[in-house]
C-alpha cells in the first residue's frame, strides 16, 4: 500500500478506445491510500446503471453504506473505502435504470469466494517475490518454431487427490507445484497446460464457463499461491500455458451477463449474443471496452502471473457467425457471408499486442476448420497466432487407430494426409481432454484387440505422433495408459502403475519425450518439407509407414519404421538415404515397455541397392505392432540426391498410374 489509485481522463479515453492494456490496474479493487488512510479503491464499468454501491463484509452488506460516484464520462463508477482489509468479501449492488437491483461479482476481481459462494475478494498481487529471472534469460530471443514443445495438458483438481479426507480432496497450488514438477521433470515435458484456472462456478464446466477472468480459481488457494506454482515451474525450466476462453462466458446472474441491467459485455441481439447449443453468452467484439477487457486480460496473466502462453479456446466459434446455429439464429455480416469481421480484427489486434510486447509468449489457436493463415502474421492478412492445434490430424489419427488392423489398409492415407498440408500453419498435434470424454473412450481403450494389443497399438501410435512434424500435446493419464475416461470428479487411476503394461507405457512415453528433446531433427524444422521425408507412405497392403526427420546440420537424422498390424514382417527392407550405420534408439516391442520382444539389432549397416527410390537399404524382422526408431548421419553433410535409377523408377511408377487412370 502507500499510493493512491484513481481513474484519470486518460484512463477513460484509452478504455473507450479499446487500447488501455493495463486497465486491470484501475478497474476492480486495489489497495490504496487517501488522506493518510489505507483501504481499497473500487472501480467498475457500468454505463447504464442508475446507481452503484459496494456491499461487503466490511460494511455488513449494507445497501446504502458505500455509494460510488460516476466519473466524468459517466461510464465508470468509483469509490475509496478506508479500512478494508485483504481477503474481504464484496459485490457491486447495481441499481438499473428501471429500478431493479443486481448483485454482481467484480469483473476485474483478482480473487473470488470459493464456490458455491460467488462474491469477490480483495487481495494484493504485489505481495509475492519472483525468482524466475533465469527462465526468462534462457528463453530470450529464441525462435519458438525451432524449439522443442511437448505439452502436458492437466486439470489440477483431478490430476491427483489429496489424502486429507476433505470432500474435494484438492491439492493447493503450492502442494500441486511440488508434485507436478517432480512428474514433469521425470517425463521430460517442456510445458504444462492448465485447464480451468480462471474462476468459474461449476466444476463440470472444467473452467470453460468463466465468471472471473482476472482471478485464479479459489479452489486451490490464493493468487499468490498460484504465483508460487508458476515460479516453481520456471525454476525447474518448465513453461506454463493457460486455457483462455474469449469465445463465450457464463450466463450466471452474478457474472457479466446483462451486467448493469443492459447487455454491455454481450450483444443484446440473441442471434449475435448467445450460443444456443452451449447456453452461454458471446462477447460483443464490436465494442471497444469489451475488446479491451479481453486483451488486457491476456496481458494481465502474462505480466502479473508470468504465464508463458495462452491456448485460445473455440476459435472457430468466434470466426464463424453461424457456428453451431441454424438458419434464423444468426445474422450475416455486411458482405452477406458468415465471417465474423469483428472477431477477425480482434485476433489480429490481440496477437499484434501480445506477440509484439512479449515475443516469447505462445498464442495457440484451437481452430477446428480450414480457416486460412491462422499462424500467418497480421501484416500478411493472417490472424497472428504462434501455433494452431491440428484438429484434422487428431481426427484422422484417432479414427485410423480405432480400426481393426484388417481394415487399416483401406484407411491408409488417413495417416499420411496431414503432411500434405503441414506447411500451411505452425501446428501442434493434440491428443487433448476432449478426446477422452463423452463416451469417446480413453486413448488405450480406443485401440482394437486384446489388452496387450491395445497397449502395443498405442505405443506405435504415439511413436508416429512424436515422429510426425508438429509440436506435441498429451492430456494427463494418456502417458501411462489411463483406461477409464477422464472425469473431473476423481483423480487419475495412478494405481494402474502397479501393472506391467502401464509402467511400460509410462516408461515408453518418457523415452519418446527424451528422444524428442535430445534430437533437434524432431523439432527444429516442423513446418516445411525440409525437416521431413517419406521413405514409403504407400505400403497400404502391409499397413507400414517409414519416414525420417532431417537435421539441419546433417547430424543425427531420425528414421521411423512403423508396423500397424499384428503380423511380423520378416526380412523387411527399408530404403535409406545414405550409406553407413543406423543405430536403434527405440524399439516399442521390447519387453521393458510391455512388448513381446524384438530381434531388431542395435545397429544395422546400410547396403547398396535400390529400395523405396533410395540407393541404400536396411533390413530387419519388423515386430508385430512394432515401432523402430534409428539415428543416422549424413556423411560429410552430403546433399541428398536421388540416384538416376531411383528417379527412373519413380517416373515409371507415375506414368503407370496415369495410364491406369
Amino acid at each position: 500500500m502507500g499510493h493512491k489509485v484513481f481513474i484519470s481522463e486518460d484512463d477513460e479515453y484509452l478504455f473507450g478506445q479499446g487500447t488501455h492494456y493495463e486497465i486491470y490496474e484501475k478497474l476492480g479493487a486495489h489497495p490504496s491510500e487517501e488522506n493518510g488512510k489505507k483501504g481499497y479503491f473500487f472501480a467498475v464499468w457500468a454505463p447504464n446503471a442508475a446507481d452503484v454501491h459496494v456491499v461487503g463484509d466490511f460494511n455488513n452488506w449494507d445497501e446504502n453504506a458505500s455509494e460510488m460516484k460516476r466519473t466524468k464520462t459517466g461510464n465508470i463508477w468509483t469509490i475509496f473505502i478506508p479500512g478494508v482489509a485483504i481477503g474481504s468479501l464484496y459485490k457491486y449492488l447495481i441499481t438499473t435504470s428501471d429500478g431493479r437491483k443486481l448483485y454482481k461479482a467484480d469483473p476485474y476481481a483478482n480473487y473470488a469466494e470459493l464456490r458455491p459462494g460467488n462474491a469477490s475478494r480483495t487481495t494484493d498481487l504485489s505481495d509475492f517475490t519472483w525468482s524466475d529471472e533465469k527462465w526468462y534469460e534462457s528463453h530470450k530471443g529464441k525462435d519458438l518454431n525451432r524449439q522443442p514443445l511437448a505439452i502436458y495438458e492437466c486439470h489440477i483438481g483431478s490430476w491427483m487427490k489429496h489424502p486429507d479426507g476433505t470432500e474435494d480432496g484438492f491439492y493447493t497450488y503450492r502442494q500441486f507445484a511440488d508434485r507436478i514438477v517432480e512428474y514433469l521433470k521425470e517425463m521430460q515435458y517442456t510445458h504444462i497446460e492448465l485447464i480451468g484456472i480462471a474462476e468459474h462456478p461449476f466444476d463440470g464446466s472444467w473452467g470453460y464457463q468463466v465468471t472471473g477472468y482476472y482471478a485464479p480459481t479459489a479452489r486451490y488457494g490464493e493468487p499468490t499461491d498460484f504465483m508460487y506454482l508458476v515460479n516453481k515451474l520456471h525454476e525447474h525450466n518448465i513453461g506454463i500455458i493457460l486455457d483462455w476462453v474469449p469465445a463465450h462466458f457464463c450466463p450466471d446472474e452474478f457474472g457479466l451477463a446483462c451486467f448493469d441491467g443492459q447487455c454491455i459485455y454481450e450483444d443484446p441481439d440473441p442471434r449475435k449474443g448467445e450460443h444456443p447449443d452451449w447456453g452461454t453468452k458471446i462477447f460483443n467484439l464490436a465494442k471497444p471496452e469489451v475488446k479491451d477487457f479481453l486483451i488486457a486480460n491476456a496481458l494481465f496473466w502474462i505480466k502479473k502471473f508470468h504465464i508463458d502462453g495462452l491456448r485460445v479456446d473455440a476459435v472457430a466459434s468466434m470466426l464463424y457467425l453461424d457456428y453451431g446455429k441454424q438458419e434464423g439464429q444468426w445474422v450475416r455480416n455486411k458482405y452477406g457471408d458468415n465471417k465474423n469481421l469483428d472477431a477477425i480484427e480482434f485476433f489480429k489486434h490481440f496477437n499484434s499486442v501480445i506477440r509484439g510486447t512479449y515475443p516469447n509468449v505462445l498464442t495457440i489457436a484451437e481452430e477446428s476448420t480450414a480457416w486460412p493463415k491462422v499462424t500467418a502474421p497480421p501484416e500478411e492478412d493472417g490472424l497472428g497466432f504462434a501455433f494452431k492445434w491440428n484438429m484434422g490430424w487428431m481426427h484422422d489419427f484417432c479414427e485410423y487407430m480405432k480400426l481393426d488392423p484388417y481394415f487399416r489398409q483401406g484407411a491408409h492415407y488417413m495417416m499420411t494426409f496431414a503432411m500434405s498440408y503441414n506447411n500451411a500453419e505452425n501446428y501442434i498435434l493434440p491428443l487433448s481432454h476432449d478426446e477422452v470424454v463423452h463416451l469417446k473412450c480413453s486413448m488405450v481403450e480406443k485401440m482394437p484387440g486384446y489388452k496387450i494389443d491395445k497397449y502395443a497399438n498405442l505405443r506405435v501410435g504415439y511413436t508416429y505422433m512424436f515422429g510426425h512434424s508438429g509440436k506435441k500435446l498429451l492430456f494427463m493419464g494418456q502417458d501411462f495408459g489411463q483406461e477409464r475416461e477422464w472425469s473431473e470428479k476423481r483423480e487419475l487411476d495412478w494405481f494402474l502403475l502397479e501393472n506391467e503394461l502401464n509402467r511400460g507405457m509410462k516408461d515408453y512415453v518418457g523415452k519418446l519425450l527424451e528422444i524428442y528433446r535430445k534430437y533437434p531433427a524432431l523439432y527444429e524444422v516442423d513446418n516445411d518439407w525440409g525437416g521431413f521425408e517419406w521413405i514409403n507412405a504407400d505400403d497400404k497392403e502391409r499397413s507400414t509407414y517409414s519416414f525420417y526427420r532431417r537435421a539441419i546440420n546433417g547430424k543425427d537424422n531420425i528414421l521411423f519404421v512403423l508396423n500397424m498390424t499384428p503380423v511380423e514382417r520378416q526380412g523387411f527392407m527399408v530404403g535409406v538415404p545414405f550409406e553407413g550405420t543406423y543405430t536403434k534408439i527405440l524399439d516399442s516391442a521390447q519387453k521393458c515397455y510391455g512388448g513381446i520382444g524384438s530381434n531388431v539389432p542395435d545397429k544395422i549397416t546400410a547396403v547398396k541397392g535400390l529400395c523405396d527410390y533410395k540407393d541404400y537399404s536396411i533390413t530387419m524382422d519388423l515386430p508385430p505392432y512394432g515401432a523402430e526408431v534409428f539415428v543416422f548421419q549424413n556423411p560429410k553433410n552430403k546433399p541428398e540426391k536421388q540416384s538416376s535409377s531411383a528417379k527412373k523408377e519413380k517416373a515409371v511408377k507415375k506414368t503407370s498410374k496415369k495410364t491406369k487412370k
